[in-house]
């Protein structure tokens, strides 16, 4: 697939508080569609940003008794050094939902809807805190799912099952802020009539190819269940304002806005350069992915889409790459027991490759996943720098410590010589379909495959003792082996970009000969090759371990 117009569309993580591991899970497989449709020959547009309204940042506002605006300009900016820093994350753009440019295109997709019926008020009972005294937004206000039956489930969906709800909904609600049971009481708020695309939803998604199963199974279900509209408003001074007079105390709800992120996001990136959005958003032949975690499955395929079908002749999602959860030690992740592995420990700590990595190979790609230290200590240790980071360095290494001028690549194969290069060449097709399917965890294990070739082809070979009595065959098959490192150079950098980049730095290869194709053959010249990686001692992990439960 070459010269393709992809969209690549990363989920919006709250500005509420740090990232964790489950968040990356979540959003790693967005950088590596991108960075291997860019390496392919296609013009990606990879987009994201800070979801910087919302209840969230309110109710942690509020906690802390500072203005949500801190709140959320605070980690916005941890996530753009965490993530693109830290991970190395290829956005094209990494906006924030409090910018003036997506304020102003997500209140014109309001009115637009607004002005041909699919958005409209009702005057409906709402829950009202009388020791608050306020209304209570949706994060407000908790209780016990009446599907699930899971406690303490949100007024806006449940966390358990993943059903959307309506704080009405909830059985035994309470304040979120002071415990107290709410009262009802009469508020007008504009709603999003998704009944009116029950049925253009539901042809749309019996159609669709590519999507993970959770989310295809999640969204015929519910669509089955029958569409309710949405109220798309809440009473609360924290969000884009409604763009019509006489509703100033109230905004546009965050489910509503910042999924729209993904088209203003474009729109500001084509703005920036000078370039078209509708060629991305307009036109048939584009390819939508959009990535996220389970509980944004209704958000993605259903809510948005019919955003998307009211506002006219915009492209819907192609194909929604939505993970499982992961745990932490076999227990589920709590902010409030202190039971996660937040982003920025973990990277003050270890590199982020090793995460990128341990995520991919053991994440939550299809089914639940659990994150050990111990699981990712042998990991990193046994897979990423026994097989691979080991199998680069001592090549690398041999051959400048014996070859300084380089080694030739040999001008006539022997047939062991050829088996092995002839993999490295069909690795890239295999790789790409896995890719391209977002099946991530396959196609790291074709790259994998090549890996352990290569330590099987150079333990047979045994150049170090070859070198001895026939230095010349000792140098084809160290150059043999540097022509598929130069492979791995390329084939890596989806999952793993800056091992890529120092590989490619250390083999003299150029950013023009990072694509998806197998290199030309010639002379293998290099500069000093280093480690890639640092081991992982026992320490380390059992400190972390520590950590798990405490404030």
């Amino acid at each position: 697939m070459t010269n393709k117009k992809i969209l690549i569309a990363a989920a919006w993580p709250y500005a509420n508080g740090s990232l964790h591991l489950g968040h990356v899970a979540g959003l790693l497989g967005s950088d590596i569609l991108a960075r291997y449709f860019r390496l392919s020959g296609n013009q990606v547009l990879f987009v994201s940003g800070s979801d910087c309204h919302g209840t969230p940042i309110s109710v942690e506002a509020d906690r802390q008794g500072i203005a949500p605006e801190k709140i959320a300009a605070k980690y916005h900016q941890e996530f753009v050094e965490n993530l693109i820093g830290g991970l190395g994350f290829s956005y094209d753009l990494y906006s924030k939902t409090t910018s003036p440019f997506h304020q102003k295109i997500v209140q014109d997709i309001f009115l637009q809807l607004y002005k041909r019926g699919d958005i409209y008020t009702k005057t409906e009972d709402l829950p009202y805190c009388i020791n608050c005294k306020r209304f209570l937004p949706d994060r407000y206000i908790e209780g016990e799912c009446p599907v699930c039956h899971f406690n303490p489930a949100r007024g806006d969906q449940c966390d358990n099952c993943g059903t959307l709800l309506d704080p009405k909904d909830l059985i035994g609600p309470k304040c979120k802020i002071c415990g107290g049971t709410p009262e009802w009481r009469p508020s007008e708020h504009f709603y999003l009539k998704l009944s009116r695309y029950q049925d253009k939803l539901t042809s749309w998604a019996k159609k669709s190819t590519g999507w993970r199963a959770n989310a295809i199974n999640f969204t015929i279900n519910f669509l089955e269940q029958g569409l309710h509209d949405r109220a798309i408003t809440r009473d609360t001074d924290w969000g884009i304002p409604v763009p019509l007079d006489g509703y100033e105390g109230k905004r546009i709800y965050v489910w509503f806005e910042a999924i729209c992120g993904y088209l203003t996001t474009s729109q500001e990136w084509a703005a920036n350069n000078k370039k078209s959005w509708q060629d991305w958003w307009q036109k048939k032949d584009a390819l939508h992915y959009y990535v996220h975690g389970k509980d944004n499955i209704p958000f993605h395929a259903i809510i948005w889409p019919a955003i998307l079908l009211g506002c006219g002749d915009l492209h819907l999602p192609d194909r929604i790459i939505s993970s499982e959860y992961l745990t932490i030690e076999s227990k589920q992740f709590s902010k409030s027991r202190h039971w996660a592995v937040w982003l920025p420990d973990f990277l003050s700590s270890f590199d982020g490759e090793t995460i990128r990595y341990y995520l991919v190979a053991n994440g939550p790609e299809t089914s639940d996943a659990d994150f050990s230290w111990s699981e990712y200590q042998a990991r990193t240790n046994k897979e990423l720098i026994g097989n691979f980071g080991n199998l680069i360095y001592r090549v690398l290494s041999f051959i400048k410590n014996n070859f300084p001028e380089g080694v030739d690549f040999p001008q006539k194969l022997s047939a062991e010589q050829a088996e092995f290069l002839q993999l490295a060449e069909a690795t890239f097709p295999s790789t790409a379909k896995a890719l391209e399917a977002a099946k991530f965890r396959e196609a790291l294990r074709e790259v994998f495959k090549l890996i352990e070739a290569g330590n099987r082809f150079l333990d047979a070979a045994a150049p170090w003792t070859k070198i001895k009595s026939d230095q010349a065959q000792a140098a084809a098959d160290l150059a043999v082996v540097g022509q598929a490192i130069k492979a791995l150079a390329i084939l890596i950098n989806p999952f793993l970009p800056r091992s890529s980049e120092k590989i490619a730095a250390q083999i003299g290869l150029s950013n023009k000969d990072l694509q998806w194709q197998y290199p030309k053959t010639g002379k293998l010249m290099l500069v000093d090759p280093k480690p890639l990686y640092k081991h992982i001692e026992d320490s380390e992990v059992e400190a972390q371990r520590n950590k798990l439960g405490k404030a």
